[in-house]
């Protein structure tokens, strides 16, 4: 059984589970602005809990191509709120936060009981990200971003796509074993530093990405690569988003980030099913 220590519960990731999103920002590309105060907050938890999300992944700071950059202190200031709302009135809720900063990392996990920190830039944007997460002993969630998110759209190139970000992966994995970090969960970045085309590619060979024996995490919920491809927009791409979760499952991975809680649950029962996986 593949498991993760989440605040010394294991988590049982041998069969997928869902990271239910849950954006605190105001320019998030499809559901900003919309959980800005706290009964709007409190209803959202209540319903990614209720719809079967094992982990409620928290961002406060949007990564967005060409979003605004804010401070730490601007970041705090709209997270604590929510932790201390889920430490309340949710207190056996796994969470997860969404930040590329060691010292903010350092405090929801101290003072908030945040059971994982969820790293866009694996460790390149703050280099004491790796050693913070070593001391604090949680698991922790690696991206793959070519650049940053101001610039990471502006013509990205790889030579060799799938093979360059698996040495990243490597080269990544290897530190954080130096380090004393149990678990490492690997999100290869959709839309951070690819064209559509590479997006693509990506999910297509994602069983490539097994050879690091990482638990898989993919999030490509409403993402640009579905709706620009249907000359759409984020609101209106929820069948394309559910039938790329089905392929992401198809070639191995272990945890969703979506928007769509209920939806992606009837993806999981059904990909259950399909493959005889026990409840």
């Amino acid at each position: 059984m593949q498991t993760i220590n989440t605040n010394g519960k294991l988590l049982n990731i041998s069969k997928p589970i869902i990271a239910g999103i849950l954006n605190i920002t105001p320019d998030s590309f499809f559901d900003g602005g919309r959980y800005t105060n706290i009964d709007a907050l409190r209803k959202r938890i209540k319903q990614i809990i209720f719809e079967g999300a094992e982990i409620i992944d928290i961002g406060a700071y949007s990564s967005r191509p060409g979003a605004k950059h804010i401070s730490e202190k601007e970041e705090l200031q709209r997270l604590i709120p929510v932790l201390e709302l889920m430490q309340k009135d949710f207190p056996n809720t796994i969470i997860s936060v969404d930040t590329f900063r060691s010292e903010i990392a350092k405090i929801v996990v101290k003072n908030y009981g945040v059971a994982i920190i969820n790293d866009i830039s694996g460790g390149n944007i703050d280099k004491k990200m790796l050693p913070t997460i070593g001391k604090l002993n949680v698991p922790y969630i690696m991206m793959h971003m070519k650049g940053t998110p101001k610039n990471m759209q502006e013509n990205p190139k790889y030579k060799d796509l799938i093979k360059e970000i698996i040495k990243f992966f490597a080269k990544k994995i290897k530190y954080t074993r130096q380090l004393g970090i149990n678990d490492v969960i690997i999100d290869p970045g959709f839309g951070f530093g690819k064209t559509i085309e590479h997006n693509y590619q990506i999910l297509n060979e994602l069983e490539k990405f097994k050879i690091l024996d990482c638990p898989i995490l993919v999030g490509i919920s409403r993402k640009s690569m579905i709706y620009k491809v249907l000359n759409s927009n984020p609101k209106n791409v929820l069948p394309a988003s559910l039938a790329l979760n089905m392929v992401a499952l198809e070639n191995g991975a272990n945890i969703l980030r979506v928007h769509d809680i209920k939806e992606t649950m009837q993806v999981i029962n059904v990909f259950k099913k399909l493959k005889n996986i026990d409840e």
